[in-house]
């Protein structure tokens, strides 16, 4: 699991810079937008929708901000989108999955496949590396939110599946159906968490030196640049020496 925590602290870097977080809020809009216009508009009815906007609050996106996209869906006036994810290879090996939102699928998939390509990645049919990842919802806690012990008691009484604690903080994976009951137990007992959300998990990782780490993170940034890419995940893992070059 070290690739993803190592990841989620190199997205967190990035996310401070202001062109990165203008473009995160806009992602995260658009969630909101569309789970409530899949469901109930109101949060505590759609769990779809009080993850998006929990995921959103943790990220400080304001609240105007949020009740814009909601009424955006509520009004009518929301484009109709399309989730798509797509599958491929990036540089090494490394198996990368890309979620999408999209009004037009042609364009999108030809951004997607074009970025692959430059990047010395390919993409490839659905299925294909997926396989090497388990779906499952993740809340995450900082440090502060107790010791190990305390938040794995939390986390089985809540129903999750596993914790994943270091100095960083603590992470907790629960059944992908169940993280809006687990969201909300870990809540009651907790408090506010980090952040609840679906994740893709890798359940193999692929090593990786200096220069490809630097290769893979080029395809990632230049992915998630794109407008209609809601998340990119990749199966890799780097030592502790290559992430303090990178």
């Amino acid at each position: 699991m070290a690739g993803h925590s190592k990841w989620a602290n190199i997205q967190h870097r990035k996310g401070r810079q202001d062109a990165a977080r203008s473009k995160l809020f806009s992602k995260l809009a658009k969630e909101i937008t569309v789970a409530a216009k899949m469901g109930d508009p109101d949060p505590e009815k759609n769990p779809r929708l009080r993850l998006a906007v929990k995921e959103a609050k943790s990220q400080s996106v304001p609240k105007d901000v949020i009740e814009r996209a909601i009424n955006k869906a509520v009004g009518g006036d929301a484009e109709n989108y399309d989730e798509i994810r797509y599958e491929g290879y990036g540089p090494e090996g490394v198996a990368v999955i890309v979620e999408a939102m999209t009004d037009n699928r042609n364009r999108t998939a030809s951004s997607v496949r074009s970025i692959f390509t430059k990047s010395g990645g390919n993409l490839a049919e659905t299925g294909a590396v997926s396989f090497m990842f388990d779906r499952v919802g993740l809340v995450t806690y900082p440090a502060s939110a107790g010791d190990a012990d305390t938040i794995f008691e939390a986390a089985i009484e809540a129903g999750a599946e596993d914790v994943d604690s270091s100095e960083d903080g603590h992470e907790i994976f629960c059944a992908a159906s169940d993280l809006n009951e687990v969201s909300n137990a870990l809540e009651a007992a907790l408090g506010e968490s980090e952040s609840s959300k679906l994740i893709w998990k890798p359940t193999t990782t692929t090593p990786l030196d200096l220069a490809g780490a630097q290769k893979l993170m080029k395809l990632i940034s230049a992915l998630e640049d794109d407008d209609d890419v809601q998340t990119v995940t990749a199966n890799f893992d780097i030592s502790d020496e290559v992430m303090e070059q990178l």
